[in-house]
């Protein structure tokens, strides 16, 4: 069996299926408004009336718990607002600081191979950390992206990024979130993505002081290295 290193090749459409609108919103973005605004254009898309997009928004502080949410896992529901959220995984969080790219890309015309495409995103957010070098690494039974952290103790790993979808008639939508400087102690409320033994981490954690335009920049040539030409709509 290929593991989703291997999987992550160019995944990329077949035909003239025209460039991917990539849509950075200003400000906080609702998380409901935010669903309902991908549900809607995922239907075009699935119908043929509207190019896939890619949507960077940042939202207030929030959890959303995905499908496979175990409810002891949230530890402090009153803290922030949960949405029951249909997109793959845990509970995570989601606030200023942190850039979340929703992507909602024709599966039927790049490839209906949902492991293939989490492996994709997962390459894309490793290219994007190794252009401010950082090493990230996916993990076979972890989902998202991980930093090796030997300074905090053997063994130790800090989560970056996380991924969760959902594909209604082969279009993808949620997607991606990556720690760029969000208040990591809003993790706390949770068990993030269900895992206990290891921390989460940003870039500025990291020592790294960049600015999220800088992110965006860095995010858009990696996405267009690994699925196609994008357009800024």
């Amino acid at each position: 069996m290929k593991t989703r290193e291997a999987l992550a090749v160019l995944f990329g459409t077949e035909g003239e299926a025209g460039p991917v609108e990539w849509v950075v919103a200003e400000g906080l973005t609702g998380y409901e408004a935010a669903v309902a605004e991908m549900e809607a254009r995922v239907a075009l898309i699935a119908d043929g009336l509207a190019p896939e997009r890619v949507w960077l928004v940042e939202h207030p502080p929030l959890y959303t718990a995905g499908t496979s949410a175990k409810d002891e896992d949230l530890i402090a529901p009153e803290r922030f607002p949960v949405h029951r959220s249909g997109r793959g995984g845990q509970f995570t969080y989601h606030g200023p600081g942190q850039r979340v790219a929703y992507v909602m890309l024709d599966l039927k015309r790049r490839d209906p191979d949902l492991r293939r495409f989490v492996a994709a995103l997962e390459a894309w957010l490793i290219g994007t950390l190794d252009a401010f070098n950082v090493r990230g690494e996916r993990r076979e039974d972890r989902v998202g992206v991980w930093v090796r952290r030997p300074e905090k103790r053997t063994g130790a790993e800090d989560k970056i990024a996380a991924i969760g979808i959902r594909v209604r008639r082969w279009v993808s939508f949620h997607g991606i979130s990556l720690n760029v400087e969000p208040e990591l102690a809003h993790f706390d409320g949770i068990v993030p993505c269900g895992v206990s033994d290891q921390g989460v981490t940003s870039l500025v954690d990291l020592g790294l002081p960049v600015t999220m335009p800088e992110v965006d920049s860095t995010l858009r040539a990696q996405f267009e290295r690994i699925f196609g030409p994008t357009i800024l709509a």
